[in-house]
């Protein structure tokens, strides 16, 4: 199983249905609140080629996008070979 990283802030609906889709693959992440943790959002940006929104979601080190992406790679049956590597 692929490391899973995801960006979050708490106020975010995006993040809280991304990781509702992760929990529901029984795939566990680790999360950075970037409101709690606000000197790593640089960080986030960086790796995320700019963008500045969260959530921020990377798989095995690459980054996949926002929650719509991530959706996305579900619904196009993508997102199991994924996070299998």
């Amino acid at each position: 199983m692929q490391d899973v990283e995801i960006y979050t802030s708490p106020l975010c609906g995006f993040c809280h249905a991304a990781k509702r889709l992760l929990k529901q693959k029984h795939v566990k992440f680790s999360e950075v609140d970037v409101l709690q943790e606000p000197n790593r959002k640089p960080e986030m940006m960086d790796r995320a080629g700019g963008r500045h929104t969260v959530p921020q979601i990377f798989i095995g080190g690459k980054h996949v996008g926002g929650c719509d992406e991530l959706y996305a790679l579900e619904r196009a049956g993508k997102l199991d070979a994924m996070l299998a590597g």
